[in-house]
């Protein structure tokens, strides 16, 4: 399976890497785009969820601090539309991670359903002020994003390649975190954190920091968003909607792993996608998400990844165990020959 892994990773990012330079319809690029921006929040999402075992439902929050973020600095700074709005990723995600330090010091104070619930309760909480706060946010008008200058043949081409290199780095944060120390710190406290408290583990601190990574890609994935769309409303980037389908995209491809998330991502947004395209219809995709959900709770409640990772390790053994049998078999009859010509 590691082997399968070493190879299979440097091909498959290959295979991202030069995909809309072989389907170029502009069609295709855009879903592709979206897979690659939900890859980078499914993978964000992971980093703080996954680890830790705490079940958010409130990383909108930072997708749509994310959004404002970007669209008040291009509009109060006069940023014009093209690879500018690019360089400012970073700072969003910056404004997102300084707004994750008081919420999270808030929410991880409580454990389990309080937890889930008060990760929701943010999420409403910033859509009412965005409703609100007009003269800061145009409230239910929404805002525009600067049109980049590209012409439509090529326009997805940057924004993919933007959210290839965000994921790349999520990703590689994620590893980072994953075999560290500090991540074997977030293990132990998904295992047992009272156990983990007792072993000298800050745990308080341990989970504060995966919650404020997390939000700095989340911010980065919501501006990527609403710049490739051009337009958001507090409804589109504050929505607990988003959150069930990051978390389904994690769970679906093995939550707590590197490339479960990506796998998810990969998986389901064009799908959701291809769906509101064909049908032209809202919410089909939810009741077709819901019902994934449940067949990946009921058959999969480890995920794709954790599930055949362990099929293969069951497989191998098993495999190990006939060789080892047909062996035992062999030496068997070989030693019943050789007594049968001792005898003659």
């Amino acid at each position: 399976m590691r082997r399968v892994t070493i190879v299979g990773l440097p091909a498959f990012f290959a295979a991202v890497f030069v995909f809309p330079l072989v389907f170029a319809n502009p069609a295709v690029t855009s879903i592709a785009v979206f897979a690659l921006i939900y890859a980078l929040a499914a993978t964000s999402w992971n980093i703080f969820s996954g680890y830790t075992g705490y079940f958010s439902l409130g990383h909108s929050t930072f997708f749509g601090l994310g959004a404002y973020a970007l669209a008040l600095m291009c509009q109060d700074w006069n940023i014009q539309g093209g690879y500018a709005p690019f360089l400012l990723l970073p700072l969003v995600g910056l404004i997102a991670a300084a707004f994750a330090i008081p919420l999270g010091w808030i929410a991880l104070r409580t454990r389990r359903f309080t937890f889930v619930v008060i990760t929701i309760a943010f999420v409403f909480i910033f859509q009412l002020l965005a409703y609100n706060l007009e003269g800061l946010t145009n409230g239910s008008r929404g805002m525009y994003l600067p049109f980049p200058p590209w012409s439509g043949d090529v326009y997805s081409y940057p924004f993919y390649y933007v959210a290839f290199g965000l994921l790349l780095l999520a990703l590689g944060t994620s590893w980072w975190v994953r075999h560290s120390k500090y991540g074997l710190g977030l293990l132990a406290i998904r295992d047992d954190e009272d156990r983990a408290l007792g072993l000298g583990i800050r745990t308080g601190q341990f989970k504060l920091g995966a919650f404020v990574i997390s939000a700095f890609f989340l911010g980065m994935a919501g501006a990527m968003n609403v710049y490739f769309i051009g337009f958001f409303s507090p409804s589109f980037v504050f929505a607990p909607v988003f959150d069930v389908t990051i978390a389904l995209m994690a769970l679906a491809g093995g939550v707590g792993t590197l490339a479960g998330p990506i796998l998810g991502a990969l998986a389901l947004e064009p799908l959701q996608q291809y769906l509101t395209l064909q049908n032209g219809v809202n919410g089909l995709d939810l009741v077709l998400f819901g019902g994934l959900l449940l067949l990946v709770i009921i058959f999969l409640p480890d995920g794709f990844i954790t599930t055949l990772r362990r099929r293969w390790a069951a497989w191998m053994e098993s495999r190990s165990a006939r060789r080892a049998t047909v062996h035992v078999k062999e030496q068997e009859n070989s030693l019943a020959a050789e007594s049968g010509r001792g005898k003659g």
